[in-house]
């Protein structure tokens, strides 16, 4: 006993309509320039003789359709200039990582060269600027003298030793900045490097660091070491 494989006519018209329908789903609903030509034809063959259209009028349509035109076009170079924008963005994030940020904080990276650096932000002259280091224990490790420092930043460098010239273990230590203002001492804000370990792109908020310390916006980095 065979097996019978239709082939009627109904069957293969329905498989070709089926077929045109999907075509037509693939076309564009937008009007284009011919559309709009065509339009316009139809418009001047079924108008009255005796009251033809106004030139202005002609003139205002197409210059309505062409503008329209304009700012799709526009709106399209736009999405693909937005694209290329975060492609771009999302390669240069990626070489951020494993580099160093200078960021405001109150620890100072002892790396395994046994180097650590950072800046005190001095928004005036000040005198007898002193650097405090201290272990995770609080107890002091380092003290270093920077004297008298005018506005600005004021930047440093540790060799990792203490007091006693000995090399301490690398990792994460506390520093604080104090200094005279106008004969008055205080405390003074600094800024250390931290390892970038991560980055995001975020939109509208750009490309967002992620450092230990946590996550900032590359526009709030001072600088990239």
């Amino acid at each position: 006993m065979s097996n019978d494989i239709s082939t009627s006519s109904s069957y293969l018209d329905s498989l070709r309509w089926q077929e045109k329908q999907a075509a037509s789903k693939d076309k564009s609903d937008a009007l284009t320039q011919e559309d709009f030509f065509s339009l316009l034809t139809q418009q001047l063959s079924f108008q009255d003789p005796s009251k033809p259209a106004d030139n202005d009028q002609m003139i205002a349509q197409m210059t309505s359709f062409t503008m329209a035109e304009g700012i799709s076009n526009l709106n399209s170079n736009f999405e693909a200039l937005a694209a290329s924008m975060t492609s771009n963005s999302a390669l240069q994030a990626s070489t951020l990582v494993g580099k160093q940020a200078l960021l405001e904080s109150d620890t100072l990276d002892l790396n395994e060269a046994g180097d650590a650096r950072g800046s005190v932000v001095a928004e005036k002259p000040v005198e007898s600027l002193k650097l405090r280091i201290e272990d995770e224990s609080g107890q002091l490790v380092r003290t270093i003298d920077l004297g008298s420092q005018p506005a600005g930043a004021v930047r440093f460098a540790w060799d990792g030793k203490n007091e006693a010239g000995e090399r301490l273990p690398p990792g994460e230590y506390k520093i604080k900045a104090e200094g005279s203002t106008n004969g008055e001492f205080s405390s003074l804000p600094i800024a250390t490097f931290k390892n970038i370990e991560s980055v995001n792109i975020n939109g509208a908020n750009g490309i967002i660091i992620n450092t230990k310390e946590g996550a900032v916006r590359l526009t709030d980095v001072a600088e990239i070491a």
